[in-house]
């Protein structure tokens, strides 16, 4: 069984998380193995989403002890809003955790400007990476290697730039640790075409 956490929090772009919970969510109905959890750092009751969205997420972040994958969505990154990807960089906390995970072995997964915090954790340091175009020069302004391709896969480490790319990350991750042929039906069932280079180390 792979454990997937999706990691929210107020401001995160709705596609960025929901589009992966629904195609790991799918590749599991599949018989895929495959368990997907919509998690929070701190006991939250309720997360609104950058276009007002509310979830009930299922529970905390297990940072000592994380899941096999951490999924980080993005969000108001670019225009710097009091809620979403940039205003949780500067509070640190979350940063903080992710670095954690992933000492303690996670995988991280990150969709369009959630690679930003996965950056501000110091996780992309010397490392292939991308983000959403429009932050694109805030990444090279860090220690990433800016890597031009939809889905850029370093092991332990994967991101994803843009928006609708959070279906191609996940499909990536599903043909990674279950199989090609759950990933192709999952993209079938989506109704949607694989876009774009997807670079691997």
């Amino acid at each position: 069984m792979t454990t997937v956490a999706i990691l929210v929090y107020d401001g995160f772009d709705e596609l960025d998380g929901v589009g992966p919970f629904e195609a790991f969510g799918m590749a599991a109905d599949a018989g895929a193995p495959f368990e997907t959890s919509l998690v929070t750092l701190d006991e939250r009751e309720r997360i609104t989403a950058s276009h007002g969205l509310r979830i009930e997420p299922d529970g905390r972040l297990a940072v000592d002890d994380p899941p096999d994958l951490v999924v980080v969505p993005g969000g108001g990154w670019n225009d710097r809003r009091e809620q979403g990807a940039w205003a949780e960089a500067e509070r640190g906390a979350i940063p903080d955790a992710l670095a954690r995970a992933h000492d303690a072995g996670a995988t991280l997964a990150a969709v369009c400007t959630g690679g930003m915090l996965l950056a501000r954790a110091g996780l992309l340091d010397g490392r292939p990476a991308v983000t959403h175009s429009g932050a694109l020069d805030d990444l090279r302004a860090t220690e990433a290697r800016v890597v031009d391709a939809r889905v850029v896969d370093d092991g332990d480490v994967v991101t994803a730039g843009g928006i609708t790319s959070g279906l191609d990350l996940a499909l990536h991750l599903i043909e990674r640790f279950a199989d090609r042929e759950t990933a192709e039906g999952v993209a079938e069932g989506l109704e949607y075409e694989r876009r774009g280079e997807r670079w691997t180390s």
